[in-house]
């Protein structure tokens, strides 16, 4: 018998195709760049607990890829008889193993218990965190710990950053002791059904799904689509696609006229054609009240689970960067950009900036507009005195992204309207593809923090400095020449 680790457990709760995978053919699996940056906050945030849930520096901490599992297993039972907080604390039982972020010691009367907190980086406590939390608690439990207590310890969204290094209040506890005590049969049944699986000659026959995206992003994904015959017009395209990939439905031909609504009813019948959906006139109407001078918008932002500038809050979207295209009439177009890479708090001069580059009249267009909304509005509640001229160009915002969604399609978009599929549809010339290093977002922020970092030498900052304001251009860019598209008003060459 295999023993398995608590994150085998959950892959199996995720996907028995998962856990055998990991277990048989772990060179197969690619972790993308989202979830490898989630791996590293993890990391971060536990490193925290550490500070905040042993302020004095009595604690041990246990590291069983230094020490190996055998040597931290008996450790942990030899801290265990001490009176000392115990961090990455290891125990198994027949069938599986788990380490515990935080261990704390509970005296009551001659008698000693222990409180386990397990420590995540998420704003909230989440169903795969309770599977998690009930994993630990029965295999400390079978393991011999007395435990009279387990909580999450997750981030407190609405902490403030001081901006004095006190990261007081940073992490909230949720207590889930008595459902965690109560779920020891149901892992013991999990235990024993992984086992089955770790047993088996191949891997089990699952389709790809839903589930491999949830509650994490499967890094076997590519390798199980590859084993699966090619689907040409993937069910997964329609919007909303969920209720028809739980019906078994894997084709948009599949789709029937009843389960879809109007766009979906478009994304199938368009990409099965392969003909362009364009209600000129309609998207004309849409935009015929907006007048000019007009503004077309674009941020990028920052957000840190940990904040260290004075003002933020975990997870807040910092911006960092802006573009805006500034539009007097066809022949009248200019570009104004900001981008901070000091390191330092960019949120004040951002917003004085935008406030120059937005003058105080006409239409101020973005692309899902509720992003940009809450960043300039997260500027005004931050700096009052700049609200005056913040708040009023909230009420200028134009969006065309609803614009699109309802005007057109190009069977190219697969089903998305993003801005970064729609662009290439109606001009073909114009490919975030095309652009050196920056394509997406999450690039983007992978960047800032690689130019702010102080490893970065000039030359590789000046460089990823190119690279970002290409990229916020090109936002920008594409919605003004969307926009001349969906009005019917030709642009100069």
């Amino acid at each position: 018998m295999r023993t398995l680790s608590k994150s085998k457990l959950l892959s199996f709760r995720q996907c028995p195709k998962r856990l055998w995978l990991e277990i048989y053919s772990p060179e197969l699996r690619q972790d993308s760049p989202s979830s490898q940056a989630a791996f590293e906050i993890g990391h971060q945030v536990g490193e925290l607990a550490q500070r905040l849930y042993d302020p004095e520096h009595m604690g041990a901490l246990i590291d069983a890829k230094a020490e190996g599992f055998e040597a931290a297993f008996a450790r942990t039972r030899q801290l265990l008889a001490s009176h000392q907080p115990i961090f990455e604390a290891g125990f198994n039982m027949e069938g599986a193993l788990a380490f515990a972020d935080v261990l704390l010691p509970v005296q009551e009367g001659e008698q000693r218990t222990w409180r386990m907190v397990e420590v995540k980086a998420s704003s909230k406590v989440k169903d795969y965190h309770r599977d998690d939390v009930a994993i630990q608690a029965h295999v400390a439990k079978a393991a011999g710990v007395p435990l009279s207590a387990i909580a999450l310890a997750h981030i407190n969204s609405a902490w403030v950053c001081p901006g004095d290094g006190d990261l007081n209040g940073l992490l909230v506890e949720e207590d889930l002791t008595p459902e965690a005590f109560a779920r020891s049969a149901e892992v013991q049944r999990w235990i024993e059904e992984a086992q089955q699986v770790a047993s088996l000659a191949a891997a089990p026959d699952i389709r790809t799904g839903k589930h491999c995206k949830a509650p994490f992003e499967c890094g076997f994904i590519n390798h199980c689509r590859s084993q699966e015959p090619a689907i040409e017009h993937p069910i997964t395209w329609l919007p909303r696609s969920g209720k028809l990939e739980d019906m078994g439905l894997t084709d948009l031909a599949e789709a029937p006229d009843d389960l879809l609504n109007d766009i979906q009813r478009r994304v199938r019948d368009h990409t099965l054609s392969g003909t362009t959906y364009f209600d000129a006139k309609g998207a004309k109407a849409a935009l015929s009240w907006d007048t000019l001078p007009a503004y077309f918008l674009d941020f990028e932002t920052i957000n840190f689970t940990v904040p260290f500038w004075k003002g933020t809050r975990p997870y807040q979207q910092i911006p960092f960067q802006f573009s805006v295209h500034q539009m007097v009439d066809a022949t009248d177009i200019k570009h104004v950009a900001f981008l901070d890479l000091s390191g330092k708090d960019p949120s004040e001069a951002c917003a004085i900036a935008l406030i120059d580059a937005c003058g105080d009249r006409g239409p101020v267009y973005v692309y899902n507009q509720g992003f940009e909304k809450k960043c300039i509005n997260d500027l005004a509640s931050r700096y009052p005195r700049l609200a005056p001229s913040l708040l009023p160009i909230t009420d200028r915002l134009v969006d065309l992204l609803p614009i699109a969604r309802a005007f057109y399609y190009h069977p190219s978009q697969q089903g998305s309207w993003s801005i970064k599929r729609v662009l290439p549809a109606v001009f073909p010339d114009l490919s975030y593809a095309e652009l050196d290093g920056i394509n997406d977002g999450g690039m983007a922020m992978t960047a800032y923090n690689e130019a702010t970092s102080s490893s970065t030498d000039a030359l590789r900052k000046a460089e990823i400095e190119k690279q970002l304001l290409a990229y916020c251009k090109l936002d920008t860019l594409a919605m003004v020449r969307l926009w001349s598209f969906f009005s019917g008003q030709p642009m100069k060459d």
